[in-house]
């Protein structure tokens, strides 16, 4: 079976900085023990950056958000300390979800895709969802206590709308 890995998102910004939370400083270390243990299990290992120019506030996000964060280069834009060494692909992305992971993804034709990281209502869920329409017969897996939401309403709310689409949502 051929296993990809997605960690999302993990970076200062989202964990302990600009948009930081409890709940998102909480699975720092489970999400880690996971990417280490896909290494150790010879899964592809990837992670997603959330990459924004020193324009941020004058796009769209920006105007919807207006925290700027993840500006490439910065500390709130590097992963977390744990994660750092960890072997696996970076995937710098605009916002929400990485098309450029979503075709590399089906090309290799992944039979199962599992998602950790932040935020569950958001980037989590958009990966989810683009990783689903890439390979439709693959089982798309969210391990919920691997993840955190903006908040934790919201990150319920991700997880059962994302079961609703066939994505198996577990340790919910």
């Amino acid at each position: 079976m051929k296993s990809l890995l997605v960690v999302v998102d993990m970076q200062r910004d989202f964990v302990t900085d600009a948009l930081g939370t409890p709940q998102a400083q909480a699975i720092v270390e489970r999400v880690a023990a996971r990417a280490r243990a896909g290494v150790a299990r010879g899964e592809d290992v990837v992670f997603t950056l959330d990459t924004h120019g020193p324009d941020y506030l004058r796009t769209q996000e920006g105007r919807n958000l207006p925290v700027a964060h993840c500006i490439r280069g910065t500390d709130g834009w590097r992963l977390v300390d744990a994660l750092e060494g960890i072997p696996g692909r970076r995937y710098e992305k605009p916002a929400f979800g990485s098309v450029e992971l979503m075709q590399d993804a089906a090309r290799a034709g992944y039979d199962r895709v599992e998602l950790v990281g932040v935020c569950t209502d958001i980037c989590v869920l958009s990966n989810a969802m683009l990783l689903k329409a890439a390979l439709p017969e693959a089982e798309i897996v969210v391990d919920a206590a691997c993840c955190a939401g903006t908040t934790v309403e919201n990150h319920r709310r991700a997880l059962e709308a994302m079961a609703v689409c066939q994505i198996r949502c577990e340790n919910a």
